[in-house]
This record gives C-alpha cells, sequence and structure tokens, in this order.
C-alpha cells in the first residue's frame, strides 16, 4: 500500500534525491502516517489529491527528522543541536524543489 503512495510522491517530483535514494525508510514511514489517517488501501490513495499528499508527505518528513535527530551524535559522542520546525521547514525547501 504505501509503496504505491511512494511511487505517487516520486511520479509527483515531491521526493529529494535523499528521500528516493531512502525508499524503504519512506515506505515505512509512509505506511505510519496512512495507517494513523486510515487510508488503508492503494484505491484510497489513488484517489487522494496532490495536496493531501504533499500533507502526508510532510508528516512522513516530520516524523523521518525525529528519528534523525534522536540518531545523530558528533564525532566527541556528544548531540547536535535540535532544529526547530521552522529551521527544518527552511531545511526542506531547499532541499526540495517541487516540479509540475
Amino acid at each position: 500500500m504505501s509503496e504505491f503512495a511512494f511511487f505517487r510522491f516520486k511520479s509527483a517530483n515531491m521526493l529529494t534525491p535523499d528521500e528516493e535514494r531512502d525508499k524503504d525508510e519512506i515506505i515505512s514511514l509512509t505506511e505510519q502516517v496512512l495507517d494513523s489517517r486510515g487510508i488503508e488501501c492503494d484505491a484510497r490513495i489513488a484517489k487522494v489529491s496532490e495536496d493531501v499528499l504533499r500533507e502526508i508527505l510532510e508528516e512522513v518528513r516530520k516524523i523521518r527528522r525525529k528519528r534523525k535527530n534522536k540518531n545523530v551524535v558528533s564525532d566527541d559522542g556528544s548531540s547536535n543541536e535540535e532544529f526547530t520546525d521552522n529551521e527544518w521547514e527552511q531545511h526542506d525547501k531547499k532541499e526540495a524543489t517541487y516540479v509540475r
């Protein structure tokens, strides 16, 4: 199910190169988001508007950032500072260029 959503993201040019490389992670996180929204089948995903699809991808990115933020440790063993949501949004805008 979420693999179909991944290909909708990809066909709409919504994914960054990094997200395309981490396909399995994106699919796993998309599965979590779709489950939380009660979307259970490919037919429903196919009918979702592009705006809703973007919202789903934004939720996936938030979960992914939180996971990466917890796993990032500098060379001296201390944790790096966490980005605020606004800083992540700015980072995403730089990385993700949507092409229609």
